[in-house]
């Protein structure tokens, strides 16, 4: 820790990382106008108690929905949108073509990402306002109704929702001077502090409702989820690549051993998080239609950490986004393409085709234990805690999601991959880093 603040450039990232995300907690505690805050303080402790959907988007959040804050939606606009741009990318040639353009087409996509933020961050908050505004704010699990805006009049109504959308926008910049000007992914730091900020305060109501003896054996089971986590993280499938030698002029070039790292968890964190958004779609979808009979099933099944139709949607939602996320983010025919090209082979295998279908048969064999076990990983804590505890029935629902298996993936993944970044840039400086 010392030799960090020893380089001055990084200890300027460092300082400047957490001076962002100090801010991004402000602005987590300061409502949009037009509200009441006594219903602000009735929707947050309904939302302690019931857990369910609207606790998990409130842990994105970092406590933000319920406070009904500018950085409410937090930034989950942005996390859709770039997971749907990748999607397009692989659909329309157009946007194909400018990612392999290089920092000219990036900074195209990326602004395509920008402006499909703003949408569906503006139809996220008119969503929100709608169903809190209206008292429908059981189609979010709540015992009871929550009135958040109480003259709910055309204007009224403008203000929170292009509130809210500004502060996504805002939020979105932010995690963006990080990336450019900090240390680390600057969204996935932002999704960190959200979910790190929540778990003093589940710890202390589950030891409240608990007792000390609970809260240490969650916490024990934490760490041992953080290890696993780790170790699946750091898992690596390394397949050999051979080049052969070629001379230019006088020089020899080529001739050397390496491989390709396939990580058992190609996708990292981010089908938990579009399977969480995907999850909150039926909500909105019930709020929309006004269907009584819509609004108790979901009520019932999909709100419920514990019920077996929840436990089965959202883990096929988190296995099915890795299988995809991961053929997106590695094309076996491009890969094997680019092999070709640079004069190398896969000892044993045929360039070309036979590579792409070697490459493909390795991937997918790999996938299936990493999508299962981060489906493992998010669903099997939040279980246990709702039915070995009684934080239903008295008060701390939303604890066994804050504590659950969803926080410690995100926040172990990103700190992992933060605490490589800060390693690499002491290592080129002569300093001995924190991994071994």
């Amino acid at each position: 820790m010392r030799n960090i603040f020893r380089v001055p450039d990084l200890r300027v990232k460092i300082l400047f990382t957490i001076a962002i995300l100090g801010a991004y907690r402000l602005g987590s505690q300061v409502p949009v106008p037009g509200i009441d805050f006594d219903a602000i303080l009735s929707l947050r402790e309904q939302a302690d108690q019931t857990g369910g959907v609207l606790a998990l988007l409130n842990l994105f959040s970092g406590g933000a929905l319920t406070n009904f804050a500018i950085f409410a939606l937090g930034i989950m606009p942005y996390i859709t949108a770039s997971i749907i741009i990748q999607i397009l990318t692989v659909a329309i040639p157009r946007l194909e073509q400018l990612q392999q353009q290089g920092a000219v087409g990036q900074r195209k996509i990326t602004q395509y990402t920008r402006y499909l933020t703003l949408a569906i961050a503006f139809i996220q908050a008119t969503g929100i306002t709608f169903i809190f505004g209206r008292g429908q704010g059981t189609a979010l699990g709540n015992t009871s109704a929550v009135i958040v805006i109480p003259d709910f009049t055309f204007p009224r109504v403008s203000l929170v929702i292009l509130s809210l959308t500004a502060g996504t926008a805002l939020l979105m910049w932010m995690g963006e001077l990080i990336s450019q000007r900090g240390v680390g992914n600057g969204m996935s730091l932002l999704i960190f502090a959200s979910v790190v900020s929540t778990i003093p305060f589940d710890g202390a109501r589950l030891r409240a409702v608990e007792g000390n003896f609970y809260l240490a054996a969650a916490i024990f089971v934490a760490i041992a989820m953080m290890v696993a986590i780790i170790f699946i993280e750091q898992g690596q499938r390394r397949i050999p690549v051979q080049f052969s030698k070629r001379q230019v002029g006088r020089k020899m070039y080529g001739g050397q051993n390496t491989y390709i790292p396939l990580k058992v968890n190609q996708s990292g964190v981010i089908p938990v998080i579009f399977a969480s958004s995907i999850l909150f779609l039926p909500v909105l979808l019930s709020n929309v239609a006004n269907w009584g009979w819509l609004q108790t099933f979901i009520n019932d099944y999909l709100t419920q950490p514990d019920s077996i139709v929840y436990i089965l949607f959202f883990g096929m939602l988190i296995v099915g986004f890795a299988y995809f996320y991961t053929a997106i983010s590695f094309d076996p025919v491009r890969q094997a393409d680019n092999i070709r090209k640079q004069g190398g082979f896969v000892p044993g295998v045929r360039p070309g085709p036979q590579t792409e279908r070697y490459l493909a048969r390795i991937l997918n064999r790999i996938t299936l234990p990493g999508a299962l076990f981060i489906a493992f990983v998010a669903l099997i804590p939040t279980v246990l805690l709702s039915l070995t505890s009684d934080l239903g029935a008295m008060g701390g629902g939303g604890a066994a999601i804050g504590f659950g298996g969803v926080s410690i993936l995100i926040a172990a993944g990103v700190a992992l991959e933060t605490m490589k970044q800060v390693d690499s840039q002491l290592l080129q400086r002569n300093y001995e880093g924190f991994l071994k």
